[in-house]
C-alpha cells in the first residue's frame, strides 16, 4: 500500500494501535427540537387562570348585588324594618325571671317569667326564645302586663304558651321582685287564653274591645267577619267561652271584665284569693 493510499484509507479509517482500523462515526443528522415557549403571562399569571379568576370575580359580584337587591325589597316594606326592630334593636317586650316566686294566693312555689310591653310585630319569637333560655317547665308561670299590640302576634303568643304547658297570669314584678297587679287588654287576652291554667290574681284586670280592619268597604267587612271566625275558633281550642267574643264585639274603648264574668268565660280557669 502506498502513502497516499493510507493518507486515503486514513480518511476512511482511524488507526488503532492495538486492534484493527475502525471507522470514524458519521456526523449526526439529527436536529435538535426547539426550545418550549413560556406560555402567555400577562401580570405574570397565564391567561387561562387570570380569566377563571375574573369569572369568579364576576359571579361573586353577581351574587353580592342579587342579595342585596333582595334584602332592600324587603327592607323597604313598612312592616319589615318594625319586624327587623322589634327582633334585633328593640324588642317591645322586656323579661325578668324569678326562679322561685310567691304568688299570693297560690302554692307551693315556683318559676315565673315576668313579661311586660307593647306586642309587637316579632313578639312571638322574642317569647319562644325567652322560655328556651328560662327553660321553664310545664306548670311553670309567665306573667302578663301589656296595653296590647298586634292581633296576630298576640294569637301566636298563646299558642307557644300552650305548647309548652305553661299556665298564665296578669300581673307585675316590683324591684323588690314582689308580685303586684297589672292590666293585659286588646291582644294581650290572646296571649294570656294560651295558658294551660290561667289565674286570676286579686286586683288585676283584662280587658277587651272592638277590633278594627284597615280594609274599607266590602273588603272591610269581609276582613272583619274573617278575623271574627279566626278568633272565634282560637278560642274555642283554648277553651274559651264564645261569650269573650260578644264582650269584643260590643265597646270600641276597652271593656275591663269583672272577675266574676272572666270567670264566667271561661277565660279565668283558677281564681286566686289574696293572702
Amino acid at each position: 500500500m502506498s502513502a497516499e493510499d493510507g493518507q486515503q484509507d486514513g480518511a476512511r479509517f482511524r488507526q488503532s494501535p492495538t486492534g484493527p482500523r475502525v471507522a470514524p462515526r458519521p456526523a449526526s443528522t439529527v436536529t435538535s427540537a426547539p426550545p418550549p415557549q413560556p406560555p402567555d403571562m400577562t401580570d405574570r399569571l397565564p391567561s387561562g387562570v387570570r380569566w377563571r379568576r375574573i369569572g369568579s370575580v364576576i359571579f361573586f359580584v353577581a351574587i353580592v348585588l342579587g342579595t342585596g337587591i333582595c334584602a332592600y325589597r324587603d327592607l323597604s316594606r313598612p312592616d319589615a324594618w318594625s319586624f327587623w326592630k322589634d327582633q334585633y334593636v328593640s324588642p317591645s317586650l322586656s323579661s325578668r325571671l324569678i326562679a322561685d316566686a310567691a304568688i299570693p294566693g297560690l302554692a307551693p312555689k315556683r318559676a315565673v317569667l315576668a313579661v311586660r310591653g307593647s306586642i309587637g310585630p316579632a313578639a312571638a319569637g322574642w317569647l319562644r326564645a325567652r322560655i328556651d333560655e328560662a327553660q321553664l317547665k310545664p306548670g311553670d308561670i309567665v306573667l302578663l302586663a301589656s296595653p296590647g299590640g298586634s292581633l296576630d302576634q298576640g294569637v301566636l303568643m298563646g299558642e307557644i304558651l300552650r305548647a309548652h304547658g305553661l299556665a298564665t297570669a296578669v300581673g307585675a314584678v316590683d324591684d323588690a321582685g314582689r308580685i303586684r297587679p297589672a292590666t293585659c287588654a286588646s291582644a294581650c287576652v290572646f296571649a294570656f287564653a294560651g295558658g294551660q291554667t290561667r289565674y286570676g290574681l286579686d286586683g288585676s284586670a283584662l280587658g277587651v274591645h272592638r277590633f278594627t280592619s284597615a280594609a274599607q268597604g266590602e273588603d272591610a267587612v269581609a276582613d272583619t267577619q274573617r278575623v271574627t271566625g279566626a278568633i272565634l275558633g282560637y278560642m274555642t281550642r283554648m277553651g274559651v267561652s264564645s261569650q269573650v267574643i260578644e264582650a269584643m264585639s260590643q265597646p270600641r274603648e276597652i271593656r275591663w271584665l269583672d272577675p266574676k264574668d272572666a270567670e264566667a268565660m271561661k277565660l279565668v280557669s283558677v281564681q286566686l284569693k289574696p293572702l
